[in-house]
């Protein structure tokens, strides 16, 4: 028999959980997004082509998306905590590793593959399923801060890394996220419970404790994910999901995080001031999607969603052709920053919505490695361009077009209650 391990705080030591796997989504984020820093560095240390540095990008970029909905069914079977624990693991080692690369596709490995993998088990999937299983009231609040954490992560350690970059190379950073990610293993080992029954406490806003499932098998969890893919995908709601995600990564991830201090730096702007460009949209974005989150408990999500990609997809088209001054910059990065992940929060109520809230994880896990291909395609689609034409131009105004689209998308995707009109029953 399982004794509870009572921890202080109550019923508020949920917002604790939410505080670690904050901190968790910010590093594997800030790790996602290191080499957009390391682009320049490494282009200049080994003379390495922009198309190769940005292969590397994005199959970091693609593997962390397609890990999502495996590692949410691992956290159904073997556990939040494990699956936490030997991604994060995975993630200081293969960082470290490539202090010693001399080619490409050790670069390719160390930051591609293998971080890919370990960045994958920490991903929005598993936001979603801390906040499923430890809060009932305030889910959307939640799930906005923790969304926040993923862009804020990606952004925020910019400017730091970035000056790392301009004053040591590319030596510096690697040792930064490898030591970031070391980290957080004993943070989650000691702070994170596996559910709120094993603190003898009910989920935030329950009245009765859950009795935790019976332990599943590691092994079960590639079935569990592919079993519920079937599922999902007999239902429209999922592909539309899915392709408005795949948009919001191919504009943000993907082209912004990878390739906007490029783009600054193609208009003369130096590494640190592109970085702390970034790091202005991050502050923001925790603003901007704390913010969408609690929307979404108040409003019909697929209107949010609208509006966030609508306005997206103009802002994105409308960015080649600023001044690139200050003032220019900083309304860019205002706005910019407050839409960059509001999508999540909505995006996780639909899901939870039409699939449930055991299966609803691992369905936006699926959703999420959508946002994830689009991030891939456009980390390396943009740098082809740029190496084939010269310029950033078109790769902008291409992703200021999908977010229109997805933006009309949203509109198309059915809720619980909406269904078709009855159809008559002919008499006789």
């Amino acid at each position: 028999m399982n004794v509870a391990q009572r921890r202080p705080f109550g019923q508020n030591y949920a917002w604790v959980v939410a505080a670690v796997t904050f901190l968790t989504l910010l590093g594997a984020a800030g790790l996602r997004s290191a080499p957009g820093v390391l682009l320049t560095p490494l282009h200049q240390a080994f003379g390495w082509e922009r198309g190769q540095l940005s292969a590397a990008a994005a199959i970091g970029i693609f593997l962390y998306g397609l890990v999502g909905p495996f590692a949410a069914a691992l956290m159904q079977t073997l556990g939040v905590k494990r699956t936490l624990l030997a991604g994060l693991t995975l993630m200081s080692v293969s960082t470290g590793l490539s202090l010693f690369m001399t080619a490409p596709w050790h670069y390719v490995l160390t930051w591609g593959v293998l971080s890919g993998f370990g960045s994958g088990a920490v991903a929005l999937a598993m936001g979603a399923t801390v906040v499923n299983r430890w809060f009932v009231h305030r889910r959307g609040l939640v799930m906005g801060l923790l969304s926040a954490s993923t862009a804020t992560g990606s952004l925020i350690f910019l400017p730091g890394m970035a000056a790392l970059a301009e004053t040591g190379g590319w030596r510096p950073v690697v040792i930064a996220v490898s030591l970031v990610a070391a980290l957080l293993v004993p943070l989650v080992f000691f702070l994170l419970p596996e559910r709120p029954s094993d603190i003898g406490q009910p989920a935030y806003g329950a009245t009765a404790v859950e009795p935790a499932p019976p332990p599943g098998r590691a092994r079960d969890a590639v079935a569990l994910a592919l079993s519920v893919l079937v599922k999902a995908g007999r239902n429209p709601a999922f592909w539309l999901l899915f392709a408005t995600f795949f948009v919001c990564g191919f504009t943000t991830n993907g082209l912004v995080g990878t390739h906007l201090i490029s783009f600054c730096g193609d208009k003369g702007l130096m590494l640190v001031q592109a970085g702390a460009l970034l790091a202005a949209m991050g502050a923001f974005d925790i603003i901007g999607t704390t913010a969408s989150g609690w929307l979404t408990d108040r409003y019909d999500p697929r209107k949010l969603l609208f509006v966030y990609y609508g306005l997206r997809g103009l802002s994105l088209m409308a960015l080649p052709f600023l001044q690139f001054d200050v003032v220019s910059l900083s309304i860019f990065a205002v706005f910019y920053g407050l839409d960059w992940l509001a999508t999540v929060p909505p995006t996780v109520k639909l899901a939870t919505e039409s699939f449930g809230e055991r299966e609803g994880p691992i369905v936006f896990g699926w959703i999420a490695f959508g946002h994830q291909v689009g991030a891939a395609t456009a980390a390396f689609g943009a740098g082809v361009l740029r190496d084939i034409q010269g310029n950033y131009l078109g790769a902008f105004v291409i992703a200021g077009c999908l977010g229109v689209v997805a933006a009309c998308a949203a509109l198309a995707i059915r809720r619980e209650g909406d269904g078709p009109a009855a159809t008559p029953v002919p008499a006789g």
